[in-house]
């Protein structure tokens, strides 16, 4: 429903991490800029009229109070969930906090990376809502995080070549990975960026 909203004003998709969650980058309307963003089982919207929230209760009561149509951006991307605009989401406060707190993490790792690598000029760190990974590329090679999928229960850091590699730090099909178990901090989260990196240009 985020990269819906900002789909349709800007053409683009990707959010950011924000203070206690996700949202979208401000984006213009016909009544000025607007922000909509998660923070922690809330939906915020700050726009000219100020700032005020709401319960994420389902997709039809949030939409409406954001007013906005519900569901994905789908001249973008095919969704993989149905969508049911009046299932319970069913956010709980703790998994909440701890998904925005993973997704800081990355985010600070990243921003390092990138200013650490500003030759290569890397892609601005998007959280992509098709599989919710928050990711930059540089030198044709993918650097993020994920809060996990079917193939790990985790949230995981990840590096991943567009050409496949070969040798003991590549432990995924896609290139290498970490799970946040391994990366207690933002520096564990640069330096495993960095020996992925040396990786590659070795």
């Amino acid at each position: 429903m985020l990269s819906a909203a900002l789909q349709e004003a800007t053409g683009r998709i990707g959010l950011r991490p924000t203070p206690g969650g996700f949202g979208t980058p401000a984006f213009p309307t016909d009544g000025g800029d607007r922000r909509l963003r998660v923070l922690g089982t809330e939906l915020v919207i700050e726009d000219r009229q100020g700032t005020r929230a709401t319960l994420l209760t389902s997709l039809r009561e949030v939409a409406a109070f954001a007013e906005v149509e519900a569901g994905a951006p789908t001249s973008v991307y095919t969704p993989t969930t149905a969508l049911d605009l009046d299932r319970p989401l069913g956010v709980e406060a703790e998994p909440a906090t701890a998904l925005a707190g993973w997704f800081a993490l990355v985010s600070d790792a990243l921003e390092a990376f990138r200013t650490e690598h500003a030759d290569l000029e890397p892609a601005t760190s998007q959280l992509w809502p098709e599989h919710f990974d928050l990711a930059t590329t540089a030198g044709e090679v993918n650097y993020g995080g994920s809060p996990g999928d079917e193939g790990h229960a985790d949230p995981y850091l990840y590096i991943g070549p567009w050409t496949p590699r070969e040798g003991s730090f590549w432990n995924e099909p896609f290139g290498a990975s970490r799970s946040w178990s391994e990366v207690p901090d933002a520096e564990a989260a640069l330096a495993f960026l960095q020996q992925g990196f040396a990786a590659l240009t070795a």
